[in-house]
Parts: C-alpha cells; sequence; structure tokens
C-alpha cells in the first residue's frame, strides 16, 4: 500500500508539472504567477476563506472587495483601513449603534450583476440571519468572530446602507474588512440549478454555496476559473475591475498548497513556482544565490503561546506563566530562523501607541524564571508538564515545528517538560474558536495560533473578553477579569481616536503584566520570489495586492 507521505510526493509532483506546463510555451501568450503558500489546502473561494489569513490573502482579497478594504500600497508605512466598496461611514451621533455607509456606484460582479445595498444586506444576513434562504453555517465561524457586535443590515436606498451593532462599538469599521461581498444573483443562480429531486432548503442552499465556490463571482481585480481541491485553484485577471490602478497586469495566478517548508523551496529552487511564503531558513543562501528575491518587513503580528485559564490548567499560575516568557532566548531563536522574525516586548512595541509601559517585562531571565517555578512549588524533582496543541504548517505559522521544539528544549531549564500535540492547521485553527474545553483540543492547555494585531479587536480583545470566550470568538483560554471587560469597555465605545488609543493603551499594558501568552515572535513574512515578478510591494501587513504585481 502506498503511504501517505509518498502518495502526497506524488500528488504535488503531479500538480507542479501541471504547473510547469503554464510556464513553458504558454508563458509567451499568458503571463501566469504560481504561488507555493504554506496551506495543505485550497482557501475556501466562496466568500469567507478559510486557512487563517493566508484565505484572506490569497482568496479572499484578490476575488473579493469588502466595504472597507486595507491599504496595502506602502512598504514604509503601517497598513491601515481605506474606502472598498463604501466610499464614505459615519455612526449615528444619537444612537452610537447605527453606522451609515455610502457605496460605490458602478461596481458589478464577476457575472456582470450590479453590486449595490441590498447585495449588502444579502451579505450580512448569509453569515447573522439563520431564517435566510442562502444562510451558510459553514461561513460563520470564520466571520462573525471577527466581528461580533454586528447584528443586521437595512437597505436605506440603492447606494447607501444602515448597519446595526449590538453596543457602540468604534472597532466596526475595522472588523468589516473581513466581510466580503459575494454575488447574490450568482448564488441565486446557483441555487435555482440545483436539481428540483433535492427539495429540503438547506440542502440546496449548500449545494448552491458548494457550485458558487467552484466558480466564484466577487468584484475582486480576479476571478476564480479552476478549482482542484488540495490540489490547485486558478484566477484570472477581471480586466473590468472597478479601481483602475489595482486592474491585474498578471493573467493567471496559480495557488498551490504545499504545507512542507523544504519542498516549498525546492520547488522554487526547480523553477516549479514563483513564489513561496515562508521558505527554509537553512535554504536562504541558495535562495539568493540563484537570484531569488527575499521579501520580508516587520509585521503586525504575534506569534504565541495562549494559555489556557480552565479548570485545572497549570497556567491559572502567574509566577507560572511569568516564568515561561522570562525563559526563552528569542535572540537564540531568531539565528536559528536566520534571522526571519522579531524580538516581541508584548503584543505591540514600545513605540506603538497602545503600548502602554507594561510593568512586566519580557525578556530572557532564567534566573528569575527558575526562582519563579520554585515558588509555584516545581523544580528539577517536581516538573510541569503542558501540553501545546500545535501545526506543522499554517497561515502565520512560520516554521511551528522547529521553534516549538526550540521551545520545548529552552522551558526544559525551567523545569517545564513539554508536550506537542501536532494537528493539521484548519483543525488548530478551528478549535480556537472553539476552545481548551472542546475535545478537539486534544487535552492541550496551551495552543500555537499566530494572529494580527492590525486593530484593537484581533490584537487585544478578542482574547481577554469575557464575551469573546468560546464559540463567540478566540478566547480559546476562557480567560476573564472584571477590570479587562471594564477597559475594553471604555476603548470600544470611545469614539475618538486619540482617547480611544490611551485606553487601549491600558488595555495592552494589563495583558502584559497579566501574560495571558508566551509571546515568543513577531514574523517578517518572509517571501521568496522570483525576479521575473515585479512591483512587489512588502506592505506592514499579514496581507499582500497582487493585483499591483507585474511579470517579465
Amino acid at each position: 500500500m502506498m503511504g501517505f507521505r509518498t502518495a502526497r510526493r506524488l500528488l504535488l509532483a503531479t500538480t507542479l508539472a501541471a504547473g510547469a506546463v503554464l510556464a513553458g510555451p504558454a508563458a509567451a501568450q499568458e503571463k501566469v504567477l504560481r504561488i507555493g503558500m504554506t496551506a495543505a489546502d485550497i482557501p475556501r473561494t466562496l466568500g469567507q476563506p478559510d486557512q487563517g489569513f493566508e484565505g484572506n490573502r490569497f482568496t479572499g482579497i484578490p476575488m473579493y472587495d469588502a466595504l472597507v478594504n486595507w491599504d496595502l500600497s506602502s512598504a514604509e508605512r503601517p497598513s491601515v483601513p481605506i474606502p472598498g466598496l463604501a466610499t464614505e461611514w459615519s455612526v449615528d451621533a444619537a444612537d452610537r449603534t447605527k453606522w451609515r455607509f455610502t457605496l460605490r456606484q458602478g461596481v458589478r460582479f464577476h457575472d456582470g450583476s450590479p453590486f449595490n445595498a441590498e447585495a449588502v444586506v444579502w451579505n450580512v444576513r448569509k453569515v447573522l440571519d439563520q431564517a435566510a434562504p442562502h444562510y451558510d453555517a459553514s461561513q460563520v465561524g470564520v466571520t462573525v468572530s471577527r466581528m461580533p457586535t454586528l447584528r443586521t443590515a437595512r437597505a436605506i436606498s440603492e447606494f447607501e446602507v444602515e448597519l446595526t451593532t449590538s453596543e457602540p462599538d468604534s472597532f466596526l469599521p475595522i472588523n468589516l474588512t473581513n466581510l466580503f461581498m459575494a454575488s447574490p444573483a450568482h448564488w441565486q443562480a446557483k441555487f435555482d440549478a440545483v436539481p428540483a429531486s433535492v427539495t429540503d432548503p438547506r440542502q440546496r442552499a449548500q449545494q448552491a454555496w458548494a457550485a458558487f465556490a467552484a466558480e466564484p463571482s466577487g468584484t475582486g481585480p480576479f476571478r476564480g476559473v479552476r478549482f482542484v481541491p488540495r490540489e490547485r485553484f486558478e484566477m484570472v485577471a477581471n480586466r473590468d475591475y472597478w479601481d483602475e490602478g489595482r486592474r491585474p497586469q498578471i493573467d493567471r495566478v496559480v495557488l498551490l498548497p504545499i504545507p512542507e517548508a523544504n519542498t516549498r523551496t525546492a520547488a522554487l529552487l526547480g523553477n516549479q513556482v514563483d513564489w513561496i511564503e515562508a521558505p527554509a531558513p537553512d535554504a536562504l543562501a541558495q535562495i539568493r544565490a540563484r537570484g531569488f528575491t527575499l521579501y520580508q518587513n516587520a509585521q503586525p503580528h504575534v506569534w504565541p503561546w495562549q494559555f489556557s485559564f480552565a479548570e485545572g490548567s497549570p497556567w491559572l499560575d502567574r509566577r507560572v506563566r511569568h516564568a515561561a516568557n522570562l525563559c526563552v532566548d528569542r535572540t537564540e531563536l531568531s539565528t536559528l530562523l536566520g534571522g526571519l522574525m522579531e524580538i516581541p516586548r508584548g503584543t505591540v512595541g514600545p513605540s506603538h501607541p497602545w503600548w502602554g509601559n507594561p510593568a512586566f517585562e519580557i525578556k530572557l531571565d532564567r534566573a528569575a524564571a527558575q526562582r519563579l517555578m520554585r515558588e509555584a512549588g516545581y523544580s528539577p524533582q517536581r516538573r510541569l508538564t503542558v501540553k501545546v496543541l500545535t501545526s506543522a504548517s499554517g497561515s502565520g505559522q512560520m516554521q511551528p515545528l522547529v521553534m516549538n521544539e526550540f521551545l520545548q528544549q529552552a522551558l526544559r531549564e525551567c523545569y517545564f517538560d513539554v508536550q506537542l500535540e501536532v494537528a493539521e492547521w484548519n483543525a488548530v485553527f478551528n478549535n480556537w474558536r472553539e476552545g481548551a474545553r472542546h475535545a478537539n483540543a486534544r487535552g492541550a492547555n496551551a495552543t500555537n495560533v499566530s494572529f494580527a494585531t492590525m486593530d484593537p479587536f484581533f490584537a487585544m480583545v478578542r482574547f481577554v473578553s469575557t464575551a469573546t470566550q468560546p464559540p463567540v470568538s478566540n478566547n480559546w483560554g476562557y480567560f476573564s477579569n472584571p477590570e479587562f471587560d471594564a477597559l475594553i469597555a471604555t476603548a470600544r465605545t470611545t469614539f475618538d481616536a486619540a482617547a480611544r488609543d490611551r485606553a487601549l493603551a491600558r488595555l495592552h499594558a494589563r495583558i502584559v503584566e497579566e501574560a495571558p501568552f508566551l509571546w515568543v515572535a513577531h514574523d517578517v513574512s518572509p517571501r521568496a520570489i522570483s525576479p521575473r515578478v515585479r512591483n512587489v510591494v512588502q506592505p506592514q501587513s499579514w496581507f499582500i495586492d497582487l493585483a499591483v504585481m507585474r511579470m517579465n
């Protein structure tokens, strides 16, 4: 019987060979960009991607727009939210649970149908309204957990829409970067094409969404044309894209899931792909010597262990949490990774407006760590066993096996015995919302899921708010503290930017002091890319814009 690894290699060889065909005679007529992703599968294509933010990067932003987009045009300044399918927005001064968005006119979906306020209402209902005929439970988890206060949408006119939140929430416009607009008309056509023998409305809706995923329709600069699960996904340029400055010059993009770093690197060096995420650190010199460009930039990103605060967790003792943070030589880890990381002082750094000057300093101090562990009752003779759920690859996960094995060895010096529970990335990511108490946590009392820090909700609120405990959002460890909830309420209901930053700084300082994480690294999102690919802007963001790139 053929083993899994052998079968996987044969499948990958077949996939890459198919990609190589595109790079041969067809390349003279068609400019094709082939990307080796860290994901083990193609991110979902129906409008709300999975596979973490790698899904947003490769099947979300290229094919879809949100009401609010990210500015990915600069490598020198942080990415900020900018108008997308909405040109402007404001909160109602009399009722701060209501927001009015003015929509961009003249935009059409890939199927030719118009974008308007009714389309926005339809896309909100697809994840929030269980009574809607097109409601899709499979899209809820990756969407609602990222914008938990949004409740309803109402069309005011053809190009004005009102969104209502459950409470005043100044974070809403940023959260809406995660709600991509799919075509209602295209979905309806797929629904109408479901055989009449399928009479159950939910089954008909599921089949319509499956057909939609195979032939997606958004408003983005690329449109999907070929989908082979676990093998490849192809997009072609949308020459009628509404933003003339982002109309693609690359004809076709081919996405290939290659979760193993060494396999990705070999594919790049063999000219079977033009771009890989997270190259193998020990191959960086060879990659550069072969003429490939290594792009990297400081990212709003944390690579952590997130601790469980459930009953019986060893991390309930703050001394243990502080000890773990003081026991890791992050400079040594950076050397191991070829310098492809930054050393964290918290979720954000001292130059950030949310810093807040915490009293606890994240640094290497093993003597202090050992003293704290002894105070907590541990020693070389009485060691503490902890179990960490991690993956072998995935969006923003950097080099998870190498890094976790490094942590396993480093923490031994501070009386920790670390057990690693390795699962497929999407399973780990899904359990991030299911929580530490769920069976899919596999008994782990820490989880290793990297996260974005681009906005207050993503950076802090979803991890320490009592209201975001599973299954609402990503408070995987069930952290709960009334002080934190009050700080969050102040920040969320403050609509003046400077005052909100001051509130968030107080929150960040308290998070570092209570240490619900082991902060290990900030990613620099390394990408090795062929010199044939031009106009690559590596922004200070988890995302990147394929639309502005060129190919020789």
